[in-house]
């Protein structure tokens, strides 16, 4: 009865994902690569062969090369929005969903909307528009990817407010890269094809320089390599007799070092296609009642992060963490478990006993990998 009920769901899931429109995703190191271009020139090509393709928003940033495609191309009004003032326009999702076009061009897909709006966030109108069975092709820079955000920090000293869940790139059916050399980028931008001549310094001497770019543009390869590599084993089984990877996440109330453990844990989740989790041991030391205020909100939004990274999150409570941490092992068949560096506070507990070698040691028992994350 149990494997009927699993076959009957396997055939819905089918019958549902059917249903849903298809989701391309095209992905640059920065702005200036040509994403909004090559949607631009796809949308063109789909027109001539037949296919009801519109323009659901598009930014050209004014762009010579970029405003010209627009022509002969059919637009869905902006939804006009006052707010604060200011008249703003924004993606009419609605209207989308009523005209029902084959294809809808939607860009900035990291952008936030105005207060107001029914979704917080485009990609949530993406998701919205692609459950209604209507066809999205999307673009985003690498910088936009929620668990690249420190990477990014690093790399730019930017700290990028507007980012999307990696779970939104995952449900992607194609990511395409837009790729170019950093000489070639820095050129298009001296040129004035990126930014109006009176940003074009600033540019140069912030953003735009070529170490920099160079960083960027590898997460950039490895994000649509890892795309390629998970779509391969999703579509093509049998291809390797690889382990199905679980990875746990093991998190303390540090706020900083959990934002780094979960962020890096989705990572890997990512490139092994693999479930993951993030587990946190509440010690009687660590109790509502005795933890501060301000590391329980931050608890809670680190939560809140994992989810959003599509982590599922255990909150367990136990005087002993390595005991902890070994049973969820058990429980969820865990492969891989990260944790942060020893000068972490879930460290510092596991360290104070004898536990820590036996939690080493029946790791390597069980055939678990232990990856210590900085």
């Amino acid at each position: 009865m149990e494997n009927e009920n699993n076959n009957a769901q396997h055939f819905l899931d089918l019958i549902q994902k059917s249903r849903k429109g298809k989701f391309k995703i095209y992905i640059g190191m920065s702005a200036g690569v040509g994403k909004t271009f090559r949607m631009l020139q796809e949308a063109h090509s789909l027109l001539k062969n037949g296919i009801d393709v519109k323009i659901g928003y598009i930014e050209t940033h004014m762009r010579k090369e970029t405003h010209e495609l627009l022509a002969g191309l059919p637009i869905i009004p902006r939804r006009t929005i006052f707010y604060k003032g200011k008249e703003l326009e924004e993606l009419d999702v609605q209207a989308i969903i009523n005209l029902r076009p084959e294809v809808v061009i939607v860009d900035e897909l990291a952008h936030t909307n105005v207060e107001g709006s029914k979704n917080e966030k485009r990609w949530q109108d993406v998701l919205e528009i692609l459950e209604a069975g209507i066809n999205v092709i999307s673009a985003v820079n690498i910088q936009h990817i929620e668990s690249l955000n420190e990477d990014v920090k690093r790399i730019t000293n930017i700290d990028v407010q507007e980012r999307i869940p990696d779970n939104v790139l995952r449900l992607a059916d194609e990511v395409v890269n837009i790729d170019l050399t950093s000489e070639d980028l820095i050129a298009r931008l001296k040129e004035g094809k990126i930014y109006t001549p009176d940003k074009i310094q600033t540019a140069l001497t912030n953003f735009f320089k070529s170490e920099q770019i160079l960083q960027l543009r590898e997460l950039a390869l490895k994000e649509v390599a890892s795309q390629v590599v998970r779509k391969v084993e999703n579509e093509v089984p049998n291809l390797h007799a690889l382990r199905h990877e679980k990875l746990l996440a093991c998190i303390s109330s540090n706020d900083k070092t959990a934002k780094i453990v979960i962020r890096k844990t989705a990572r890997l989740s990512s490139y092994y296609n693999g479930l993951w989790y993030v587990l946190y041991v509440e010690t009687p030391q660590e109790s509502s009642n005795k933890i501060a205020l301000d590391k329980q909100r931050h608890l809670i939004n680190n939560f809140k992060l994992a989810v959003q990274l599509g982590a599922e999150v255990i909150k367990l409570e136990s005087r002993n963490i390595a005991d902890a941490i070994l049973a969820t092992v058990e429980e969820k068949q865990i492969t891989t478990v990260c944790i942060g560096k020893p000068h972490l506070n879930l460290f510092k507990v596991i360290l104070s006993t004898t536990i820590f070698r036996r939690l080493l040691n029946k790791l390597s028992l069980s055939n678990v990998d232990l990856v210590i994350l900085s």
